[in-house]
C-alpha cells in the first residue's frame, strides 16, 4: 500500500460521504481487496473464513463512515476496523476445532440401545406405598397422563401429581445410596 493509494482511497471516500455512489462502489472494492490480503495473512489454521470476515468489515465501515476524520488517511482506520472484526471471529471460533465427521466416522462405536427390563422397573418400583407405585406405573411406566391415571385410581389430578412427585423422589433417593 502506497500513499498513492492511501490518498486515493481517502479521495473515493469523501467523494462517497458526499453522496457518490461510484466513487462508494471503487471505494469499497478497494477496500475489500486490502482487507481479504490482511484477513488471508492472519487465518492460517481455518475455522474463520476471510470473506465473512471482509464482509463484517464492509458493513462496519458503511455503518460507521461518520466516525471517519476526513482530514486523516483512511488506511489505518480500515485496517483498525479490519482486525477489531478479526479479532471477534476468533472469539466468536473459540477453541473449537472443526473436524470433517466422514474422515473417522468408521471407527466411531454404534450408540448403545438404552434398554430398562421388566426387572429394573420391578427393582425400582419396590419398595414404594402402594398408591405411590400404582401412580409412577400408570404415568412413567405406562404412559397414562395424569388425568387418565387420575380417573383409574378415583383420585384427584393434584393428588396423583404430589404421588407422582414423591414416588419418583423415592426411587432417585433409593438409587444414588445404592
Amino acid at each position: 500500500m502506497t500513499r498513492t493509494d492511501d490518498a486515493e482511497l481517502a479521495r473515493l471516500f469523501r467523494a462517497a460521504i458526499s453522496g457518490d455512489e461510484g466513487a462508494y462502489a471503487a471505494f469499497l472494492d478497494g477496500v475489500a481487496q486490502l482487507v481479504r490480503g490482511y484477513c488471508r495473512r492472519r487465518i492460517v489454521h481455518g475455522g474463520v473464513e476471510p470473506e465473512d470476515v471482509v464482509q463484517e468489515v464492509l458493513l462496519a465501515i458503511h455503518l460507521k463512515r461518520h466516525t471517519w476524520r476526513q482530514d486523516e488517511a483512511v488506511t489505518p482506520w480500515v485496517y483498525a476496523i479490519a482486525r477489531y472484526k478479526l479479532i471477534d471471529a476468533f472469539r466468536r471460533r473459540g477453541k473449537r476445532i472443526e473436524v470433517d465427521i466422514a474422515d473417522f466416522a468408521e471407527t466411531l462405536a454404534e450408540p448403545e440401545k438404552d434398554e430398562v427390563g421388566e426387572r429394573d422397573i420391578g427393582r425400582a418400583l419396590d419398595g414404594l406405598a402402594a398408591v405411590q407405585r400404582s401412580v409412577v406405573a400408570s404415568v412413567s411406566v405406562e404412559g397414562a397422563s395424569i388425568g387418565e391415571t387420575a380417573n383409574a385410581l378415583g383420585m384427584t389430578e393434584t393428588a396423583v401429581r404430589v404421588a407422582l412427585h414423591r414416588g419418583l423422589k423415592a426411587i432417585a433417593h433409593r438409587f444414588r445410596q445404592d
